[in-house]
């Protein structure tokens, strides 16, 4: 796997889903803005409120993904 083209890939993404897991276990998606900063592809900061549930989620359960697709 090329890690250098996947970095690529996800640079060039204008939109990404990042997904928490509520209070009942379920997953819980998101359409974001591409994370704002990039360490690698092991962490990516997002620009949001904090008051937002989804940031309580993330505090309760760590469990998350991100999806990045490309529109064609």
């Amino acid at each position: 796997m090329d890690l250098k083209k996947i970095e690529k890939f996800i640079d060039k993404q204008k939109v990404s889903f990042i997904s928490s897991i509520d209070s009942e276990n379920y997953p819980n998606m998101k359409a974001m803005l591409k994370p704002r900063k990039r360490n690698g592809l092991k962490g990516f900061y997002f620009s949001t409120n904090t008051s937002f549930m989804r940031v309580k989620q993330y505090e309760n359960n760590p469990n998350a993904s991100i999806y990045f697709y490309h529109k064609a």
